[in-house]
């Protein structure tokens, strides 16, 4: 793989616009209007065309002024028509986009002769061209450009010259970091409670259109140069990764704007390594050459797959580790309820070896032989000629479950009416859940009483079966 001073200016390039787009998209995942950027990626289209029609020229000036006033143009209108036509965000916002593109493209077609826009540059991006259109030359440096080392490289990226699309990204980036500083705090407070913000003072629409205005001058300066997919992929993913990973809008803000760094430097990594690797053979179509944008898009996925496995509280390998362990500590509960039952009853001649209490309990042998020794380990049975029994540590957590289960069983009785044949199962599933201030709770409520609704004895209370390491 060779490296070379046009891939750093593409790679910077595409960090510029992965971590504009990550900025704007995080505001927009946690307002639930992540697809607000698709429709003004699309409404952009008329204020572009009206931009060039006044001024005559491309310059991005003009052409960020003219999408700031479509996207907000947008955001106003959906709102009307929610309010006149009384349908949903969602359903105004397709109406509003939908007209404005088709407003967009019939201007573009009868001023086709006047105005030079490129549909695939707009699709697509240039992004692999970016570093051939310079800006400015940065320095001259007395470092031989083609010297090997880290030295020659920046030589040679600083030789290069500074991209037009670079400069724009960076202009872009900072207006969004300046902004979304100084309205950090109005921002926050009008994504996550509106009508808090107004209490405040907070005029939380201004807020609305200042967001949309900078996701259309976002995305306006991005389309050039990497493509309106990698764009909205830029806006949603990175956002949606970082949501995973923390619950603060801060360090949301931070991770997300990392993830789409990650994400642009990698994908122009795979671009010029992906058609080196994969030999024409594996599909009988050889990869000649990948856009970077387009791997780009593809890295992003797959790094949101890897935060979505390896979250530590919304990750599905924490959310499996979370199930698993609910499911067998309820086993263990169940298991310690059925015991203090036996010894209640006296039954002497009931079985409680491992298959037995499995079978009693309809519990799948795996999840049984897992409970019984955290049982153990927590000194809460003792294996006995072959039968397990409760020891004093676990008698005291068995009665205060099986007071819980008789306690509902009675509240469900008196306060809801039940059928009594109908109490067991409620109870069972409620006996679980139920902290020792929730248990003082019914029995208040149920005038502590002595037996349940079958006959049964309710354990008194004792604070000793409080055991606050028993799960």
């Amino acid at each position: 793989m060779i490296w070379t001073a046009a891939d750093t200016w593409t790679a910077a390039t595409a960090v510029l616009a992965a971590v504009a787009c990550a900025l704007c998209g995080s505001f927009l995942l946690l307002r639930k209007q992540s697809m607000l950027g698709d429709a003004i990626s699309h409404t952009l289209l008329p204020g572009i065309v009206v931009a060039f029609v006044l001024t005559s020229s491309r310059r991005t000036g003009p052409m960020l002024i003219g999408a700031a006033a479509a996207g907000v143009l947008t955001a106003m209108l959906s709102e009307w028509v929610r309010r006149l036509g009384r349908v949903e965000a969602s359903a105004a916002l397709g109406i509003v986009f939908s007209t404005l593109f088709a407003v967009g493209i019939i201007m573009l077609r009868m001023m086709a002769d006047h105005i030079d826009l490129d549909p695939d540059c707009v699709l697509y991006g240039s992004l692999d061209m970016v570093a051939l259109d310079h800006a400015v030359t940065l320095v001259q440096s007395p470092i031989e450009p083609g010297a090997f080392g880290l030295f020659g490289h920046l030589a040679a990226v600083l030789n290069f010259g500074l991209p037009h699309m670079t400069l724009t990204l960076v202009a872009v980036f900072g207006l969004n970091v300046l902004l979304i500083t100084l309205f950090y705090k109005e921002l926050k407070i009008a994504t996550f409670d509106p009508d808090l913000a107004t209490t405040l003072g907070i005029r939380a629409s201004v807020m609305h259109y200042l967001l949309v205005a900078l996701v259309a001058m976002t995305v306006v300066a991005a389309f050039e140069a990497v493509g309106s997919i990698l764009v909205l992929a830029m806006l949603i993913v990175p956002a949606a990764g970082a949501y995973l990973l923390t619950d603060r809008l801060s360090v949301m803000l931070v991770l997300s704007m990392v993830i789409a760094a990650v994400a642009a430097v990698g994908g122009q990594l795979a671009a010029i390594t992906v058609p080196q690797v994969i030999p024409e053979t594996w599909f009988g179509v050889g990869f000649v050459d990948t856009t970077t944008a387009s791997m780009i898009a593809v890295v992003s996925g797959v790094l949101f797959a890897i935060v979505w496995l390896i979250s530590p509280r919304h990750g599905l390998i924490s959310k499996f580790v979370i199930r698993v362990a609910l499911h067998l500590r309820i086993a263990r509960e169940d298991m310690l309820g059925l015991l203090y039952r036996a010894n209640e009853q006296m039954d002497a001649d009931r079985q409680t070896g491992a298959r037995d209490l499995c079978r009693t309990l309809h519990l799948r042998p795996l999840a049984g032989w897992l409970a019984l020794p955290g049982l153990r380990w927590r000194r809460q049975i003792e294996l006995r000629r072959g039968q397990y029994q409760l020891t004093d540590r676990g008698h005291q957590v068995a009665r205060r479950l099986v007071r819980s289960h008789r306690l509902w069983e009675t509240y469900l009785d008196q306060q809801l009416d039940v059928p009594v044949d109908e109490l067991h199962f409620p109870a069972e599933q409620l006996e679980h859940v139920t902290d020792p201030a929730m248990q003082r709770e019914l029995a208040a409520h149920t005038d502590g009483p002595e037996v349940d609704p079958q006959g049964k004895r309710v354990p008194p209370f004792n604070a000793d079966s409080i055991d606050h390491d028993e799960r």
